[in-house]
């Protein structure tokens, strides 16, 4: 689990093919600014979204394994460029952002990233397998970072959400980098996923005997 509160800005200084074009890729990501002093093998650290498993450590440097399936699926990690990263969150541990699992749900294109007074408004479009997901002044997170979706514009092919970027976000993140037309990681909340499976659910049952335990 993270929060999505980006702890440091890595950089992928190597990608490694772990077989033939079918297979996935081995990544050594230099970590200096993150630290990783508490880190060991088999933890987890969220790559731009992604929650990798350390496979190898040598100094200020990490390895992570890449399955072709995530390659697939996500944008950033195929690649040699910064990186957002997070550590796995820890019991006691203060929840600034909101509960993140580190799995991509779909990507978004970015449409515009304007300035908008003191700040930027980015606009996504989202998929129409993930528009039901979002809500004004929900959470989503766009390359592993917990943000506030501040409008959503429905239309029959998924919806296209605004969201405000402080300064401060825009300097300590990969979304310093980010330009109309690029693809980004989203992952939606965790519990608008499970309010939308247990509605969909009680319809699928309407009529008949539902048993809560």
């Amino acid at each position: 689990m993270f929060t999505g509160l980006v702890a440091a800005v890595g950089r992928i200084v190597n990608v490694a093919p772990l077989g033939d074009e079918s297979a996935g890729v081995r990544l050594d990501i230099d970590a200096a600014s993150l630290g990783l002093h508490d880190v060991g093998l088999g933890d987890s650290i969220a790559v731009q979204g992604a929650c990798m498993t350390v496979v190898a450590l040598q100094g200020t440097q990490f390895q992570v394994d890449v399955s072709r399936e995530s390659l697939n699926r996500t944008v950033g990690l195929a690649a040699t460029g910064e990186v957002n990263l997070e550590k796995s969150l820890r019991i006691g541990d203060q929840i600034g952002g909101h509960l993140v699992s580190g799995h991509v749900d779909g990507l978004g294109e970015v449409l515009r990233f304007s300035d908008a007074g003191e700040s930027r408004e980015l606009v996504i479009r989202v998929p129409k397998t993930l528009a039901r997901f979002l809500a004004y002044k929900g959470s989503i997170v766009v390359n592993g970072i917990s943000l506030t979706v501040n409008s959503v514009l429905d239309d029959s092919d998924g919806c296209d959400i605004s969201i405000n970027i402080i300064p401060h976000t825009q300097e300590v993140t990969t979304l310093r980098n980010v330009k109309a037309g690029d693809k980004v990681n989203l992952e939606v909340d965790m519990i608008a996923r499970y309010v939308e499976r247990m509605l969909s659910v009680s319809g699928a049952a309407a009529g008949g005997a539902v048993a809560w335990l």
